[in-house]
C-alpha cells in the first residue's frame, strides 16, 4: 500500500473514527467483533457499540467508534475485520 505523508492525509490523528461492519445475523456477532476491535484499540468502550438488524433480521450491522491513532492501526483493524468469517462488509 502506498505511504501517504501526514500532511496529505484527510484524517488528523488521534481522532474518533466510526467503522461499520455488516454480516449475517449470529447471536455473538457483536461480541466476537468487539474482541477484534479491542486488540487494535485496547481503550475501546464496548458499551458504545451500535447495532442494527436488517428488516428481515437476516443481517446485522454494527458500528464501532474507535480511537484512531495512526493509519497503520486503522489498516490493521480493517484487515482483521474484513478477514473474519462472520463479516461480509466493512465500511
Amino acid at each position: 500500500m502506498k505511504e501517504i505523508p501526514p500532511e496529505e492525509s484527510l484524517i488528523e490523528y488521534p481522532c474518533d473514527f466510526p467503522i461499520k461492519v455488516m454480516g449475517k445475523s449470529h447471536p455473538e456477532f457483536a461480541q466476537i467483533l468487539t474482541e477484534v476491535v479491542l486488540r487494535h484499540d485496547p481503550g475501546f468502550d464496548p458499551a458504545s457499540v451500535e447495532m442494527r438488524a436488517s428488516k428481515s433480521g437476516n443481517y446485522l450491522s454494527v458500528t464501532f467508534t474507535v480511537r484512531a491513532t495512526s493509519r497503520e492501526q486503522l489498516d490493521a483493524l480493517y484487515r482483521s475485520l474484513h478477514g473474519h468469517p462472520l463479516v461480509s462488509v466493512v465500511l
